[in-house]
């Protein structure tokens, strides 16, 4: 029954013990304290406990929390998000845990670049960056990319697991502030090992000397690329050291401050996406043309997301950082 009172229904005895009371010269329509289980468990205690019990270990559940401390499920949530201010996350997949070493190296090299780019303003003009990585005959669309819209009243659209295809062809590309330099396909079957790679090298420096005439008259540029064992090997590092090639420093285990990584494979790859080409011939020929189509501002913009990226790992105290793009398909 409802009452004057409040929707809560009551008893015809528990209305003429109202009436009673209010005859009586009863004022207030609150409930009169009782005995027994506190109408709130978020105590400066519990909150504590639980904050305790979540700093020894991450992972417990609200479950977990009810039963290892006796507070219900929906105080434990409310002390969490609302006292504690913390969101429950999965944890994020990043390249490899770093030793301090390596972080110590990431802070040396990044605050190198960035004091040799503060001693010349032209210097990110200067560097010709590059790396290979496989392009795919068919490379599943994204899930933004499949994305649509529908009314409210329709059910949600599906779509089949897919893989990427065999058909692929391994892409060795160059490129600088102003675009691509040089760019490349790996026969069929052939890694890239030193030998290759060196090949590869005189190409670039052929490149240079075809396409870019101010680079090669004044020798003035730098190569940039990371630590595979074929760029790192010696008969590459002689080659460079007799034709003086100066080289940028690239941190072990930082495809986040590689521009081929953070930037131009995952641009380059997106448009390819979903779709289907037949033959590496077909898969080669499509993935040339994606590449001629970025426009020289964007890797213009590259170039300066590098520089800030570098600003990143010194705020990091060498670490990864926070919304450092790690692309599903970096090679």
């Amino acid at each position: 029954m409802k009452t004057a009172f409040g929707d809560e229904c009551m008893s015809k005895t528990q209305i003429k013990e109202w009436y009673k009371q209010f005859k009586d010269g009863r004022t207030s329509v609150d409930s009169n304290p009782r005995f027994g289980r506190p109408l709130t468990t978020k105590t400066p205690d519990n909150i504590e406990r639980v904050r305790f019990a979540i700093n020894e270990d991450r992972r417990l559940t609200v479950r977990e929390l009810e039963c290892d401390l006796g507070i219900p499920k929906t105080s434990v949530c409310k002390i969490l998000t609302e006292n504690l201010q913390m969101v429950r996350v999965c944890a994020k997949f990043i390249p490899k845990l770093l030793t301090v070493q390596q972080k110590n190296l990431r802070l040396e090299i990044a605050q190198d670049n960035l004091e040799m780019v503060n001693n010349d303003k032209n210097l990110l003009k200067k560097i010709i960056t590059g790396d290979e990585s496989w392009v795919y005959g068919y490379d599943p669309e994204t899930k933004r990319q499949s994305s649509q819209w529908k009314l409210s009243s329709e059910p949600r659209p599906k779509k089949a697991r897919q893989s990427r295809s065999n058909v692929k062809s391994l892409l060795i590309v160059f490129f600088y502030y102003y675009g691509v330099v040089h760019h490349e396909y790996a026969p069929r079957g052939q890694t890239i090992n030193k030998e290759y790679y060196l090949e590869v090298l005189k190409r670039l420096r052929d490149a240079i000397r075809r396409k870019r005439h101010q680079l090669w008259s004044s020798g003035d540029w730098l190569l940039h690329h990371d630590n595979a064992p074929a760029h790192a090997s010696n008969l590459v590092q002689q080659y460079l050291t007799k034709h003086k090639v100066i080289q940028l420093r690239q941190p072990p285990y930082s495809p986040d401050v590689a521009p081929c990584d953070f930037w131009l494979f995952p641009r380059l790859k997106m448009p390819l996406k979903g779709h289907r080409f037949d033959d590496k011939e077909t898969v080669e020929t499509n993935t040339t043309n994606a590449l001629k189509a970025i426009p020289k501002n964007e890797f213009q913009g590259c170039f300066q997301k590098w520089k800030g990226r570098w600003e990143r790992i010194l705020q990091s105290n060498g670490d990864y950082f926070e919304g450092c793009h790690q692309p599903d398909d970096a090679e």
